[in-house]
Order: structure tokens, then sequence, then C-alpha cells
């Protein structure tokens, strides 16, 4: 078991954004936010990382360093039961995820890994998965050099 980040927030709307969640899905959502500090800060060539909103869903980004792809965060809204980790659409992160975890994470599409509320969150194959997307750019320079 991982000791729990405390991180406080940056800014008060984003703080706003996650008071504005209630029950499970906002435990769940603390949980996530902990999970993206703590894989960040223990991930080689992460940096520092940037908590902001990007349409209005709290957003990780590595501006130190520029080595990942943003990652935002936010109940599904037609789904109280259900939040999603959004991922850029545009890069292979969600269908490498799939091709790896399908039968263990849920996916929507090419830009979100899914995750019940009521269920425990699947950590080990999420720290991965984050661990993929704060360092995309990093290995994208790999495949070039």
């Amino acid at each position: 078991m991982s000791k729990k980040l405390h991180v406080p927030f940056e800014t008060e709307n984003v703080a706003d954004v996650f008071d504005g969640y209630t029950g499970a899905a906002q435990e769940k959502l603390l949980a996530l936010r902990a999970l993206i500090f703590e894989t960040a800060a223990t991930t080689a060539g992460v940096g520092e990382l940037q908590e902001t909103l990007k349409w209005g869903q709290p957003s990780y980004l590595t501006p130190e360093t520029k080595s990942g792809s943003t990652i935002r965060i936010d109940a599904i809204k037609d789904d109280p039961a259900h939040v999603a980790i959004y991922f850029h659409c545009q890069t292979n992160l969600v269908p490498t995820f799939r091709d790896m975890y399908g039968d263990k994470l849920t996916f929507e599409g090419n830009r979100a890994l899914v995750l019940d509320t009521k269920k425990k969150l699947p950590e080990k194959e999420l720290r991965h998965c984050l661990s993929q997307a704060l360092t995309y750019h990093l290995s994208k320079k790999k495949k070039r050099a």
C-alpha cells in the first residue's frame, strides 16, 4: 500500500470544482488526483505537475519538462456511478492501454478510461497508464532518436 500524498490545490477554481462533486464520485476523483500526483512524483522525467482547469475539468500538465500529455479527470455527467480519466484523443495512449488492460479496465473510444465509483481503484494498472501519459512526449523523443 502506498503512502497517500497530500497536495494542496493550486487554485480556488480547481478546489471549487472538486467541492462541486458529490458522494462516491468526489471520493473517487480525489483518490485519482492523489494517484496522479503520486505517480508524477515517482516517475523519472516528469518534473513538477501543474493542476489547472481545461474545459471545466481538473487537468494535469507537465509544463516544466513538457514530458507528458494532458490528463483530465471528471465525473461522467449522465452516469453518476462512473468517473473518467481523459487523455488526448490524437495520441495512441488509450488504444495502447486497451491492448494491455482491456480485460481489466473499461474504455470510452480513444479518449477515456472509465471507472466505477463503487469499485476499488485498480492502482497498479492506473499507475502504469498515468506514468505512460506523463512521459508520453519523452517516449516519442526516444523512438525518434
